[in-house]
């Protein structure tokens, strides 16, 4: 295999690399710098002909550009569209042709103190001309706000400007004396000119549909309705799936899904006339291909023992299907197509240092590949693969700012809960010092609490690792990915079951010999936050140091917030009712609390209101307990900026450095 560097692009890509520091006192520990900064390529993809990329990389602090590089010239990779990450930031571009993009981008609007999320899909030349809004025009009379005005559903042959598109369509309100205005209500498909706006309608808007599945040619084959309360029109949770026969246009009964039971379709398989579906055998959920042709008959394609199969490997425009992954303690790829599977083998063995490779998307002709190479101490890098002379160009690192930084393995480890049952987890240890015993160490929950923690890199284990902590993320009762024998009820239903394993963790580490029990801390991030506090309330005496960020403190007051979305039901299930609220919500339970406790949110989280870390720190200090609370204006869930984030890693350095050293 001949193996190349991309030298021309990598140079000035970590050159002109947007490691922003704006605002960020130059004196920090330079691991806090090199940790905190955002991913250098957060999405990529190639065009149809195989001669571009679009990535998107840091654009300042908290922005984002997308810049297109040519892949056989020596030219500097130039702009096309950039987001400021203030009001809106942008998610992915992909290539609609070889000159033209469709990108997403996507924001939450505070209206009031209403959180209200939204997306929109922009077309763009790329060197960022002919900037065109995808979505239906808006009019001052539409009866309600636009918050996703559209999905690609089929990126067609790419020969041409078009796309199929799922749109939504809103009403106008008509004038009192008019019959004139927009009639056309909910999701309808239209085949789009992405330059002139042209378009095709495909399916007419039907305000009861939520999404549809095509073939990756264009024809739509499967559609979906999530139904609905009929009194609040509050989501139940239940989706159903209808089907459409090859000759027809009629929409048929096929399968419905609800609390991981029934049948959840994912891809069609045009050759085979059927789809892709989970289903579960033996509380597990397993892949199987079912007829599309009235029959439905189903063949089991993959399942496995010990976890969930949970996502197809998809590629090229037409999104087909290659391969079933699933996670026990590593990822795994089980490949349909033998061709892909020699060609991950055979970049495997180029790159030993990286045994985890992932196709990440093919040129029209799959003659070239875009490629992921890392490892569980590296965030890797992308590479392009040519298939005719099996070779290799090293194109982007992923966080160039790591180079030459000292990262930790990471072990796949299983620990005996109280009860005796062993809970999967995943050990780091700090680099160089993996043989000793008596270390400062750090109990890391993951969110969710339908989650799970994989093998791989992980940036903010990493940097605790890197300052000498030893670091185990368990994936405690109630993780997702297990079956439904280990998601129990769910993480708040069950917390004494998820919070005791989480306990269980740290006293394991202690048993162990690994940690010093006078020096534990506990760190988390959404539910793993809530878990943080919660572990506290119910040990005291065990971790010396507490970090939450964006946790949940509060179960009833999780209820409350989710009245005014459309979620509020599935919200009220997931909670329940009983004593389990109060006695699982650790800001009922402040009083407990004997650790000093570092909170950390930004104001327009989505996922858990900041009002819970306000409440929380007040409750705390109203108690003389020792609380510090620190929010961040203007973002969200995953404070996704650099200078937010480094900031943050700064201050969880000196607090727990404070709590945990060795007096």
């Amino acid at each position: 295999m001949c193996f190349t560097r991309f030298s021309g692009l990598l140079t000035i890509f970590i050159a002109s690399s947007v490691f922003a520091t704006d605002g960020v006192n130059q004196k920090l520990d330079r691991a806090s710098l090199q940790f905190g900064a955002r991913e250098f390529v957060q999405h990529i993809d190639i065009s149809p002909d195989g001669k571009s990329i679009v990535y998107l990389t840091p654009n300042g602090s908290s922005g984002t550009i997308a810049m297109v590089a040519e892949l056989d010239g020596n030219s500097a990779p130039r702009p096309a569209i950039k987001s400021d990450g203030l009001f809106a930031s942008l998610h992915w571009c992909k290539f609609v042709n070889s000159k033209r993009l469709i990108c997403k981008l996507g924001g939450i609007h505070n209206d009031a103190d209403f959180l209200i999320p939204f997306t929109r899909l922009l077309a763009v030349d790329i060197d960022g001309q002919k900037v065109q809004s995808l979505g239906q025009v808006a009019s001052l009379r539409d009866t309600r706000a636009r918050q996703f005005d559209g999905k690609v559903l089929d990126w067609l042959s790419g020969e041409n400007d078009s796309v199929l598109m799922m749109r939504e369509y809103v009403p106008e309100a008509r004038a009192f004396d008019s019959k004139l205005g927009r009639t056309a209500d909910g999701q309808g498909i239209d085949e789009v000119d992405t330059r002139t706006l042209k378009t095709s309608k495909r399916e007419s808007p039907n305000s009861s549909i939520d999404y549809f599945l095509t073939d990756g040619y264009g024809n739509v084959r499967i559609r979906a309705y999530e139904k609905r309360e009929n009194h609040t029109r509050n989501l139940t949770g239940k989706t159903m799936f209808q089907y459409r026969q090859t000759d027809s246009m009629e929409w048929l009964p096929f399968s419905s899904w609800e609390d991981r039971a029934g049948l959840l379709p994912l891809a069609i398989d045009r050759d085979s006339n059927s789809v892709y579906a989970l289903k579960k055998m033996e509380g597990r959920l397993a892949l199987f291909r079912v007829s599309l042709d009235g029959q439905f008959r189903e063949e089991l394609i993959y399942r496995s023992e010990k976890v969930d199969v949970d996502s197809l490997i998809r590629i090229n425009r037409n999104r087909r299907a290659i391969g079933v992954s699933y996670a026990e303690e590593k990822r795994h790829i089980i490949f349909f197509d033998p061709k892909y599977e020699k060609i991950v083998e055979t970049v495997g063995n180029a790159l030993p240092q990286f045994p985890m490779i992932d196709i990440v998307e093919t040129s029209r002709d799959e003659g070239r590949l875009l490629i992921h190479a890392g490892s569980d101490s590296d965030p890797g890098r992308f590479y392009l693969y040519e298939v005719a002379t099996r070779s290799l160009r090293e194109l982007l690192l992923v966080r160039p700012e790591l180079e030459n930084v000292k990262t930790a393995a990471v072990k796949p480890i299983h620990y005996p809960a109280a009860d005796g049952t062993l809970i999967p987890a995943y050990l780091t240890l700090p680099p160089g010092r993996e043989n000793e015993k008596n270390l400062a160490t750090i109990v890391m929950p993951h969110g969710g609490p339908s989650a799970r923690d994989e093998w791989g890199f992980d940036w903010l284990s990493q940097f605790l690792a890197n300052q000498g902590y030893a670091v185990i993320q368990p994936n405690f009762r109630g993780s997702d990915g297990y079956g439904d024998e280990w998601r129990q009820e769910n993480g708040y239903k069950s917390w004494k079951k998820s919070i005791g394993d989480v306990i269980d963790a740290a006293n394991w580490m202690v048993s162990s010999g690994i940690a010093n029990k006078n020096r534990l801390a506990i760190v988390g991030w959404s539910y793993g936050g809530y878990a943080a506090l919660q572990s506290n309330v119910v040990q005291p005496q065990l971790f010396k140091a507490i970090v939450a960020i964006a946790p949940v403190t509060d179960l009833e007051a999780v209820k409350k917030e989710a009245r005014d979305y459309t979620s509020a039901t599935l919200v009220e299930q997931q909670i329940g009712e009983g004593r389990h609220v109060i006695e699982g919500s650790p800001y009922e339970n402040a009083s407990k609390i004997q650790a000093p406790v570092l909170l950390f949110h930004g104001d327009k989280d989505l996922n858990v209101s900041v009002e819970h870390s306000k409440k929380m720190h007040e409750k705390l200090k109203k108690l003389n307990k020792e609380s510090e609370f620190i929010q961040f204006s203007g973002f969200e869930h995953s404070l996704d900026d650099s200078v937010t984030r480094v900031k943050m890693l700064e201050k969880i350095r000196l607090f727990l450095k404070n709590k945990l050293d060795e007096k």
